[in-house]
C-alpha cells in the first residue's frame, strides 16, 4: 500500500493540536469521567426516567401555549427591531455602495471616517451577549418580556449590520458600480444593483438569526424576561421533568418550523 507522502506533516499537526487542547481541557475544568460515577449515572437515570410520559393536561398545555407564543413573539419583534438598526448601519458601512468612491476608486477621509465609527459601533453592539444585556436591562425596565426585546435587538443588530456587510461585500460588484456610477443613490444601489444577487443568502442568514432569537429567548427567560425559558425554569426549580420533556419537544418544533420556513423562502428565491 502506497504510503501517505503528507503524514509527517498531518502527524505533526495533530500533536500541536493536543498540546495546545490539552492545557485548555485542563483550565476548563474538563472531567467526562464524572458522568460515569455511579451516584451520577444514579442521579442522571431518576431524573430522566422523570420525563416519561411528558406533561400533557389541558391546563399545562394551554400554559405552554401562552408560554411558546411569547417566546416566539419575543424573538420576532427582537429581530424586527434588529433588522431596523442594522439596514441604514449596513448601508453606512458597505464600501461597495460608497459613493465617495466613484472617479477616483477611493473613499474619502470623512467617509472612511464614519464607516470606521460604525463598525465600532457594531462592534460594541455584538460584544455583549443578550444575556448580559437582558439581566442589565431587567434592572432598569423590570421582569418581562421587554427585557428580552431590547436585548435581541441590540445584540443582534450588531450581529445583522457586519454579516450583511459581508455578504454584499461579497457579491457581484458590476451592478452597484454600473448604477453609482450613473448617479444612483446608495439605496438604489442596494435595491437595484446588490440585493437580487445577495437576497437569497440574507434571507437565510435572516431566519438563521431568527432561529438563534427563539434560543436566545428561552435562555434569557431563566433571567427572568418571561417566556418558554421562565417556565422551564419554574420546572426545573421544582425537578418536575414531565414538563421538561413537554416543553423540550415544543422547543424542538419550534427550531423545526424556523428551519422548514428558511429552506421554503429559499426555494422561492432560488
Amino acid at each position: 500500500m502506497p504510503r501517505d507522502p503528507a503524514w509527517r506533516g498531518r502527524l505533526s499537526a495533530a500533536a500541536v493540536v493536543l498540546l495546545v487542547l490539552w492545557p485548555m481541557l485542563v483550565q476548563a475544568e474538563f472531567k467526562p469521567w464524572i458522568l460515569f460515577d455511579a451516584q451520577s449515572l444514579a442521579a442522571t437515570w431518576q431524573f430522566l426516567a422523570s420525563f416519561v410520559p411528558p406533561a400533557h393536561s389541558l391546563e399545562f398545555l394551554q400554559l405552554v401555549a401562552i408560554s411558546s407564543w411569547e417566546t416566539i413573539a419575543m424573538a420576532t419583534a427582537g429581530m424586527a427591531l434588529a433588522m431596523l438598526g442594522a439596514i441604514p448601519l449596513t448601508l453606512l458601512v458597505t464600501e461597495r455602495l460608497s459613493i465617495s468612491r466613484i472617479g477616483s476608486g477611493r473613499v474619502s477621509p470623512l467617509a472612511a471616517s464614519v464607516r470606521h465609527c460604525v463598525r465600532a459601533l457594531l462592534v460594541l453592539l455584538r460584544s455583549v451577549p443578550e444575556l448580559v444585556w437582558a439581566l442589565l436591562l431587567v434592572r432598569i425596565v423590570g421582569l418581562g418580556p421587554t427585557a428580552g426585546v431590547i436585548a435581541i435587538a441590540l445584540t443582534y443588530c450588531g450581529m445583522l449590520g457586519k454579516v450583511y456587510a459581508e455578504i454584499l461585500e461579497s457579491s457581484d460588484a458590476s451592478a452597484c458600480n454600473a448604477l453609482l456610477h450613473n448617479g444612483s443613490g446608495r439605496l438604489k444601489a442596494l435595491l437595484y444593483g446588490a440585493l437580487p444577487e445577495s437576497a437569497a443568502e440574507l434571507v437565510s442568514y435572516t431566519i438563521y438569526r431568527w432561529e438563534c432569537a427563539i434560543r436566545g429567548s428561552v435562555v434569557m427567560g431563566f433571567v427572568g424576561a418571561g417566556g418558554l425559558g421562565q417556565r422551564m425554569d419554574e420546572s426545573m426549580k421544582m425537578m418536575a421533568g414531565n414538563e421538561l420533556a413537554t416543553m423540550l419537544m415544543v422547543f424542538v418544533l419550534l427550531v423545526a418550523g424556523a428551519d422548514a420556513v428558511s429552506a421554503m423562502l429559499r426555494r422561492r428565491l432560488a
